[in-house]
């Protein structure tokens, strides 16, 4: 295939994928698109994305063609652990290396790319490097030519644009509920608190209260407490982010990523069905839970419970090897208290016992 059919194609494909963008914002839809068009441009057998995901603070496999995105679910790679990839966003230009690869990837995805060539094309805009695509061709295949290594920069560039894209959303959503927050302050100060002062005075001055005046509270009261209820009404924080995987799998991939925390589903905790509305609240309370045991204490065990009454879903998370006074609480998991206020629930923690600290969540179903 010439170098300009390669162009006109690759054109085509770019607006495609720019134009699916919105059409599936929360699914990996996208990204296994763009993989299934590195491999059909480029002559790829088989690519995978490695993004970074800002909710999770984690890479993580996004879309996959030729390949089960499933095998990387517990995967915990970095740029120390994929030197290729660190070169390929440092320079940001495409990477291609031979069939030994066992300096340029993890060890658990070294057999993947037995005796094949390996390429890898950053994922970067402005400097900020936001993932990798890895894609291969197998034994006996001619290198990359300029044209193709122009098309998968260019697909590197798209993924970024579009991830960039989905990130000023983000932003501009974040905006927005800070904007309903300042408007709730402003609403609950200028009614309730105005109408609740002005009783208060009445009350302070000791005069006596005539019928009319008692009248008058009695409506003030009434007034306020519609106006509080009204206001408690709107979202009263940000919403649990999607996620791609469940409660389950990212216990899973907590304990191989801390294997010293000792992270544990205790007995019957599997058997639960967490319910599909509650999961991303659930992981970020579980995420911010272990972090805090991480950073906070020198824990040997942390026990993650998951259970359900006939109207209540409980997650319970509890560490030990609390070292002296309780530590402050971080903004994570203060935030995902607001989460759960918004579907009705709560997030509890301090400690539980001498030496032991337990965050709990819990949510009416």
């Amino acid at each position: 295939m010439s170098g300009p059919a390669i162009g006109i194609d690759a054109l085509e494909e770019f607006v495609g994928l720019l134009a699916q963008v919105e059409d599936d914002d929360t699914s990996d839809a996208f990204y296994s698109r763009l993989c299934e068009g590195t491999c059909r441009l480029a002559n790829m057998d088989r690519a995978v994305i490695f993004r970074y995901d800002e909710a999770r603070r984690r890479v993580y496999a996004a879309g996959a063609w030729g390949l089960d995105v499933a095998q990387f679910a517990g995967a915990h790679v970095t740029v120390e652990s994929a030197p290729i990839a660190r070169q390929a966003l440092e320079e940001d230009r495409v990477i291609e290396v031979g069939a030994d690869v066992s300096d340029d990837l993890p060890e658990e995805y070294r057999d993947l790319i037995r005796d094949a060539t390996l390429v890898c094309v950053p994922i970067s805009a402005a400097g900020r490097w936001l993932g990798v695509i890895l894609s291969d061709r197998g034994p006996g295949r001619v290198p990359l030519t300029p044209s193709e290594r122009h098309v998968l920069w260019g697909l590197g560039k798209t993924a970024a644009l579009a991830t960039r894209a989905r990130l000023a959303t983000n932003q501009q959503l974040r905006a927005a509920h800070l904007q309903e927050r300042i408007d709730l302050a402003r609403d609950v100060h200028e009614g309730v608190i105005q109408r609740l002062f002005g009783v208060q005075l009445v009350f302070s001055s000791g005069a006596e209260l005539s019928p009319a005046a008692r009248e008058r509270i009695a409506s003030e009261l009434q007034a306020a407490l519609s106006d509080l209820r009204a206001a408690l009404q709107r979202p009263l924080g940000r919403t649990a982010p999607e996620t791609r995987t469940t409660l389950l799998e990212e216990v899973r991939r907590l304990r191989g990523e801390h294997p010293d925390l000792g992270v544990e589903l205790t007995a019957g905790s599997e058997d639960v069905v967490v319910p599909g509305a509650l999961e991303g609240l659930a992981q970020s309370v579980l995420a911010e839970a272990v972090r805090n045991a991480h950073k906070h204490a020198t824990p040997t065990r942390v026990d993650v419970t998951i259970s359900q009454d006939e109207d209540t879903f409980i997650l319970d998370v509890v560490n030990d090897g609390v070292n002296g006074p309780a530590h402050a609480t971080g903004m994570g998991l203060r935030l995902a208290a607001l989460e759960a206020l918004q579907v009705g629930g709560i997030v509890e923690f301090g400690q539980r016992e001498p030496g032991t600290w337990r965050v709990r969540l819990a949510v009416p179903v």
